[in-house]
């Protein structure tokens, strides 16, 4: 499988949530892909009783200057409130999620808020194990954080990138991994992986900088606004 010529992912900060004393933020992940725009959890964008002691603060999507209808395909790497209180947002479109995520995040006490998930008009596209879900872009389990749990990865031509979510709450977990989904995130040697509550990507401790080949990091001031992977491939898959 050839990785396309362009992609570029952006995080959008959604909300930040209190989390032993300190502010936590919360990111969705934007994939821009020649085939479609993908959005990569949904975040949250009500307040509900059962959070409240996480003290959420929040900037829902559909608050902010960000194009609801430009998504095409939505991903939910889990089900927990933080990332799927906004799929109501995109109501008839196909949001991918693994099964055994849907079936807990349906049966399982005090799992996630379960009108989120079953929001009217969501529409789930349940997936058993791995799926390209468009060239150069991978659903893979990555079981650890919840027994469902996925990531996307997004071929470069050389080291991939990949949308983990929470497959590590910090960078440590990732540095020592220790699950099922860290250890196999690891064994795909990432450039980068993008999480749901840092600012910044993770990368390799051994990586000084991040390496040429194609992504360049965008910042505004300090902050990582964007990634964009040029591979030079081409969209169709090898054969």
């Amino acid at each position: 499988m050839n990785a396309p010529a362009s992609i570029s992912i952006t995080p959008v900060r959604v909300a930040d949530l209190l989390a032993e004393g300190e502010r936590m933020p919360v990111y969705v992940h934007v994939i821009d892909h020649p085939d479609a725009r993908v959005l990569v959890d949904t975040g949250l964008t009500e307040l509900h009783p059962a959070v409240a002691d996480l003290d959420p603060r929040l900037r829902p999507l559909g608050k902010q200057d960000f194009d609801l209808a430009g998504i095409d395909i939505v991903v939910n790497t889990h089900l927990h409130f933080d990332h799927c209180g906004g799929n109501h947002l995109f109501s008839g479109r196909p949001i991918y999620v693994q099964r055994r995520e849907l079936d807990d995040a349906r049966s399982e006490d005090d799992y996630t808020i379960r009108e989120w998930v079953e929001a009217p008009g969501v529409r789930y596209v349940p997936v058993d194990g791995e799926l390209e879900l468009l060239p150069g872009l991978r659903l893979i389990p990555a079981p650890g954080h919840t027994r469902g749990m996925q990531v996307v990865v997004v071929e470069t031509g050389g080291r991939p990138v990949v949308v983990g979510g929470d497959v590590a709450v910090w960078f440590g977990e990732l540095d020592e991994p220790h699950t099922e989904g860290q250890l196999r995130v690891r064994a795909l040697d990432p450039e980068l992986v993008w999480l749901a509550h840092e600012h910044e990507p993770w990368r390799p401790r051994t990586v000084q900088g991040f390496t040429p080949g194609g992504v360049t990091v965008r910042r505004t001031g300090a902050t990582v606004a964007r990634v964009d992977i040029e591979s030079g491939g081409s969209n169709s898959p090898s054969s």
